[in-house]
């Protein structure tokens, strides 16, 4: 059983604080004087835990004020009395452009509009066909408007506001001017080089999966295929998730070794892929999650420490909601987080569980990890989708077995194609075959009756999960 350290109760009282701004905005006279007799508590205090708790209260309080500076940050915006106003703008799209029934989306930073200076994250709207590409600088007529009411159980202005967004652009007409540089400029050439390298000679749904998986993009699957995912509770494989970061460090620790290069070498070009990993996919909960832990571990081999796991889950909430407080309201946060806290608290116990069973080890750790997982992340689906896929553990066994490989020959054929384009060429056809595989195992099972569940079935099912689930956590922590 994990220890409980100085170190847990400081980080998840500056994790509480953060997210406690959500709900209670201080102003900085309220956060310093709260520090202040938060501070003289600790003077006062005896060593020890009675320390420890006053001086986590002062943590708490200083990350709800940094909290509550960050949000008041995002919730301004210059734009919003131009609602209603045309004009043309200079603007740089900033992600992938995502194609609807009626229109094409994609987000962007304004540059100008209508010859003031502006720096302010919008979302772009255009008519179905020609899309910028990711790191296009445009020159456009743009009408400002405001996001649209709530309807059908989605509020995109709440949505997007979360985001830091606060109106939509609507493109009349627009060409592309330039490419953003710097960061951003870096992050654009990172990410084609993975899409390109890693599905070379690939089309149709082979690419589209290798992509989703290796990017963390599904706007590349057709909405069958998609919805093939979400049924079958594999929907998850298309967000980055803490294996992309882990065959990622593998696979640099591994080329460092094979060329002699010093294992602490290896470790800070590990934390150079890391970095540039998050900034060709973006800043999404799962991977920042999973980056934070890969940093963790590599930092603390070269300060020769321990990385202790909880220690590295907080540290990855730190940072996620320091950088946006809001973010704990998005369902990739909670399906993130709930994930990896049900693996490490249910994983081993039900593995072992299973050890009596004739079942391969493989198997057994692929169904503990797919049973924990469905059960901890069946109120999240069930309360922001209204649906939970009944099939999941069945699924996740079933792809269990392609999904590192189908990884691992990503990064491959992305590292080889530019100095091998044919060797790249080859790795990329094997992997279709396996990004066939895991197409076909969505299909399949989202095909099966009762594959996911809706409405009061599916709050059934979250209750009956959550009952067993209690009832295995009693027995488990007994004798």
């Amino acid at each position: 059983m994990t220890r409980l350290l100085p170190a847990h109760v400081l980080v998840g009282a500056a994790v509480i604080g953060l997210a406690a701004a959500n709900a209670v905005r201080l102003p900085a006279f309220v956060a310093a004087l709260g520090a202040l007799v938060g501070f003289l508590a600790v003077v006062v205090t005896s060593a020890g835990w009675s320390r420890v708790s006053a001086l986590a209260v002062v943590v708490a309080v200083a990350g709800c004020w940094l909290g509550s500076e960050r949000l008041a940050s995002l919730d301004r915006s210059v734009l919003v009395r131009d609602v209603g106003r045309s004009g043309d703008a200079v603007l740089d799209v900033t992600g992938p452009a995502r194609t609807g029934s009626y229109e094409v989306r994609a987000p962007a930073r304004v540059r100008t509009f209508a010859g003031r200076r502006i720096d302010e994250p919008v979302q772009v709207e255009l008519p179905l066909g020609r899309a910028p590409p990711q790191g296009a600088i445009l020159d456009a007529l743009v009408v400002v408007r405001a996001p649209r009411p709530a309807a059908n159980g989605f509020d995109e202005a709440t949505w997007l506001r979360r985001q830091g967004i606060h109106v939509v652009l609507r493109l009349d007409r627009w060409r592309v001017v330039g490419r953003r540089g710097g960061v951003g400029g870096l992050a654009d050439r990172i990410r084609t080089w993975l899409a390109g390298g890693s599905a070379r000679g690939l089309d149709g749904d082979r690419r589209a999966v290798v992509e989703g998986v290796l990017l963390g993009d599904d706007s590349a699957l057709t909405p069958e295929l998609k919805a093939a995912f979400r049924r079958s509770g594999l929907y998850h494989l298309l967000a980055v998730s803490g294996t992309n970061v882990v065959l990622l460090v593998a696979g640099v620790l591994a080329a460092a070794w094979l060329v002699a290069i010093p294992r602490a070498i290896a470790h800070v070009l590990a934390l150079g892929a890391i970095a540039a990993y998050v900034l060709a996919v973006g800043a999404q909960p799962s991977v920042v999650r999973a980056a934070v832990a890969g940093a963790a571990v590599s930092i603390a081999w070269l300060l020769a420490r321990e990385a202790e796991r909880w220690h590295v889950l907080l540290l990855g909430a730190l940072a996620l909601l320091a950088w946006n407080p809001y973010v704990i309201f998005d369902a990739g946060f909670e399906l993130s987080f709930a994930a990896v806290v049900a693996i490490f608290a249910g994983a081993g116990p039900f593995a072992r569980v299973l050890e009596g069973y004739p079942v391969p080890a493989k198997i057994r750790g692929a169904v503990s990890l797919a049973a924990v997982c469905g059960v901890a992340t069946a109120p999240v689906l069930w309360l922001r989708f209204g649906a939970v896929p009944l099939l999941g553990v069945v699924a996740n066994a079933l792809v269990e077995p392609a999904a590192a490989p189908l990884l691992g020959l990503a990064f491959a054929s992305a590292a080889v194609e530019p100095v091998a384009p044919p060797l790249a060429t080859a790795l990329a056809w094997l992997n279709g075959f396996v990004a066939e595989y895991v197409a076909w195992c969505a299909r399949v099972i989202s095909a099966a009756p009762f594959a996911q569940v809706g409405g009061r079935a599916a709050a059934l099912t979250v209750a009956g999960l959550l009952a067993v689930a209690a009832y295995a956590s009693r027995r488990w922590r007994s004798p």
